[in-house]
């Protein structure tokens, strides 16, 4: 464990926190319900894409060398039906996405022929293939269709629904247990009394574990007692995968998360050297199962628990789920539209970002404290300002962009 003395940086604590984490196992689900889930494994093609050459337009189907000609209309193909073979010295009219017949290899657009009592007057010079879609010109059976680790987006779905494929393994949602500690937190709904205030880190966080692909099975109000803090921090362990706590982990007498967590397992680090969320910890505890169930805590404060999420909670979906794209938040360079001085810590500030012409500006929230949740709202990436920095406006500046997927 850590000395309490001491700051770990963020990436060891990171690296601390995935060093013993495994994927969890893969399920098979109807595609239809497997929008936002991870692929387990990769997915092989198993028709060409699209299955026969076929029109990009509305117009006529021909031989290249009859290009100049005045051909009759030998046959009408529509989608969905099944050309003859094209007559010599005749062209067929086609649709879009009709197959083309045998014989032809270019397609004319409608705009460019002429009709004439004859028939149809080509123009002279006509590409090969021209507005052709080859068979196989998308996807070619035998190929990779879809790479394991990557979240089923529509277009995937598509891509797979293309393939006539209904079912796909995915991996299973990893298992939340989301505790509240704190005698003075209360659930929305309930009225508030002298010294209490409403519990706005579980929806948040939620909210938040849900788009990175966790599954939060239970949601548990602690009171600030240290049997009772053991107690339901062992309970919590036995059937989840994750176990996360909000407050308890800092230094005051009724903060009972810390102590609790050494006693039942194993606290790998605690204090880490970033702002907001310095009184973070991560370690594990036993489950029922033999293993042990990863802990992560995190601080009371709103914007240290929204911050955490991003920094901690997405990269561990990311390794549960074997997501090498959830594993880190994407990172973009910005104009800073703020003056800011940091301290020994590396500060992560909640900033919006404008697209300009000459490039990407960061705002800042005016005030960074904390407690401030408003700075979350409308946030679309975390500036990272090294520690000891002095920023002015207009200095380039990192940026995490706030991405679930």
């Amino acid at each position: 464990m850590a000395d309490a003395s001491t700051l770990q940086s963020v990436e060891a604590g990171l690296a601390a926190l995935l060093e013993h984490v495994d994927p969890v196992p893969a399920e098979t689900l109807a595609c239809d319900a497997a929008m936002n889930r991870v692929l387990a494994d990769d997915v092989p093609a198993v028709l060409d894409v699209p299955p026969f050459a076929n029109s990009a337009m509305d117009g006529y189907a021909l031989r290249r060398a009859d290009a100049g000609r005045i051909l009759p209309v030998s046959q009408r193909i529509t989608a969905g039906v099944s050309p003859e073979e094209l007559a010599a010295d005749s062209c067929a009219r086609i649709f879009t996405g009709g197959q083309l017949p045998e014989g032809a290899d270019a397609v004319v657009m409608q705009e460019k022929v002429e009709s004439t009592a004859q028939g149809i007057r080509f123009p002279d010079s006509i590409d090969l293939h021209n507005n052709v879609r080859p068979r196989g010109s998308d996807v070619e059976a035998g190929s990779r269709l879809l790479k394991a680790g990557m979240r089923l987006d529509a277009a995937a779905l598509g891509h797979l629904a293309g393939q006539g494929i209904t079912r796909i393994a995915v991996r299973q949602r990893p298992r939340i247990a989301l505790l509240s500690t704190g005698n003075e937190i209360v659930e929305p709904g309930q009225p508030l009394r002298a010294g209490q205030i409403y519990n706005s880190n579980r929806p948040m966080l939620r909210e938040l574990l849900e788009s990175f692909g966790a599954d939060v099975t239970q949601l548990t109000s602690v009171p600030d007692d240290a049997e009772g803090t053991r107690r339901h921090l062992r309970k919590a362990a036995e059937h989840a995968d994750v176990v996360i706590t909000t407050g308890g982990v800092s230094v005051g007498e009724e903060d009972h998360v810390k102590a609790a967590v050494e006693s039942l397992g194993q606290l790998d680090v605690w204090r880490l050297a970033l702002k907001p969320g310095k009184p973070l910890a991560l370690g594990r505890l036993p489950d029922s199962r033999g293993g042990t169930a990863v802990f992560v805590g995190l601080p009371g404060n709103p914007v240290s628990s929204f911050v955490g999420a991003w920094l901690f909670l997405r990269p561990l979906m990311g390794a549960m789920l074997d997501c090498p794209h959830l594993r880190e938040l994407p990172r973009i360079r910005a104009k800073a539209d703020f003056a800011t001085r940091t301290g020994p810590r590396r500060h992560y500030m909640r900033v919006s970002l404008t697209f300009e012409a000459g490039g990407i500006r960061a705002q800042a929230y005016p005030d960074q404290n904390s407690g401030v949740l408003s700075s979350c709202v409308g946030a679309d990436a975390l500036a990272v300002i090294p520690p000891d920095a002095s920023i002015e406006n207009g200095d380039v500046i990192d940026c995490l962009w706030l991405s679930a997927n």
